[in-house]
């Protein structure tokens, strides 16, 4: 009943597992912050007391119903790499916010669950801290691969998670086991190098991480290897062969919206704040807020000269070194570096330095940024 009641509200697949009193997977998240692969994620260090356990975060919860959700793109999302002045979006950001949408799915199963069997529950999207991957893997949704995401026989690794906690027991679905075997496509592919070993992320290194989570200056190896990925990396993903079996998305919400694999780049350094949150109204990517996304436009600008200067590309990036924010200044500066003949670069910088007080941007200028 409550399987098919998920798969009416648009969930692909659905899993449930009685919570076990330990698992390994605490074990594998105090050793991953004790690392520092978290970064400047500091609420996973916060919050990790809570997050080793579901039954820290409720203590009453005895099972998890686990719920994945299909996003599964409509063609190759590596074939944007390609386009070094447009702007390459994560799969998962070009359409609507999925928090949002997830969230109010849950919500509906969980009313009805109620109602059905008279228990208590909590519906978790993973904005909170509870481990969702480890859950679909014991309800057997899929397992986490080399590249620490979930992978499904059926919709490879494109699939959203949401879990409901209930304090009542169900008759649970086996375990999934692990089928990457010896394969290392997803390890291999990553621009970074941020899989330090097989099931082991440095955050620290991945552009996803880089490009949504942190929000300070780069170092400079990190612009260069980002191409034109300006929110997210889907390289790890898109290459799994599991993929095979994938399938496209079939919630409108999530589809990509028109324009998302579009956009130039010169076009994005231009957007004020007002601008950004209209164009990203709904979107996820509208939570990195515009200086953040700017830095990133920036940068990718800059790995998109060719031999000839483009003052379609430089006369925003000039703009933007009046920047109240001094990553955006700082970025801009990198990029011009990277567009603009020598002689041009320091006769722009020989203006912009007696203006200028912050010191990371005043590295850029003078080329001695790391």
């Amino acid at each position: 009943m409550i399987e098919q009641k998920a798969l009416d509200l648009g969930f692909a697949t659905v899993g449930f597992v009685n919570l076990p009193q330990t698992w390994e997977a605490a074990e594998r998240l105090k050793a991953f912050v004790a690392e520092g692969y978290h970064g400047a994620m500091t609420w996973m260090e916060e919050t990790l007391e809570r997050r080793q356990h579901p039954q820290n975060m409720w203590s009453g919860a005895k099972s998890a119903i686990v719920l994945g959700f299909n996003y599964g793109p409509d063609s190759d999302p590596l074939v944007g790499l390609n386009e070094p002045d447009i702007a390459n979006i994560s799969v998962y950001a070009r359409g609507d916010d999925y928090h949002d949408l997830i969230k109010k799915k849950l919500k509906l199963l969980a009313t009805d669950i109620v109602k059905m069997a008279g228990c208590e529950v909590k519906v978790f999207v993973d904005t909170a801290p509870l481990m969702e991957k480890p859950l679909a893997q014991l309800a057997g949704l899929g397992w986490q691969g080399k590249h620490t995401n979930v992978v499904s026989r059926e919709f490879g690794s494109w699939m959203f998670l949401g879990v409901i906690l209930t304090d009542m027991e169900l008759p649970e679905d086996r375990a999934e086991k692990d089928h990457c075997g010896s394969c290392r496509s997803c390890l291999d592919i990553c621009p970074t190098n941020a899989f330090v070993a097989p099931y082991k992320l440095d955050a620290r290194s991945c552009l996803s991480y880089l490009t949504i989570e942190y929000h300070g200056h780069w170092p400079k190896r990190f612009r260069e290897q980002m191409g034109n990925r300006i929110y997210g990396c889907d390289d790890c993903l898109a290459v799994c062969p599991w993929n095979k079996f994938a399938q496209s998305a079939t919630e409108a919400k999530l589809m990509a919206r028109d324009g998302a694999t579009t956009m130039p780049l010169f076009e994005l350094a231009q957007l004020d704040d007002p601008a950004f949150r209209a164009l990203f109204s709904k979107s996820p990517i509208k939570r990195i807020g515009l200086v953040t996304f700017l830095r990133n436009i920036h940068y990718a600008i800059g790995n998109s000269f060719g031999d000839l200067v483009d003052f379609e590309k430089i006369d925003p990036l000039v703009r933007n070194l009046r920047h109240d924010s001094p990553v955006v200044r700082g970025s801009a500066v990198w990029a011009l570096s990277r567009g603009l003949p020598p002689q041009d670069f320091a006769a722009l910088r020989d203006m912009c330095l007696p203006e200028e007080t912050d010191p990371e941007v005043l590295a850029e200028w003078r080329q001695d940024a790391a």
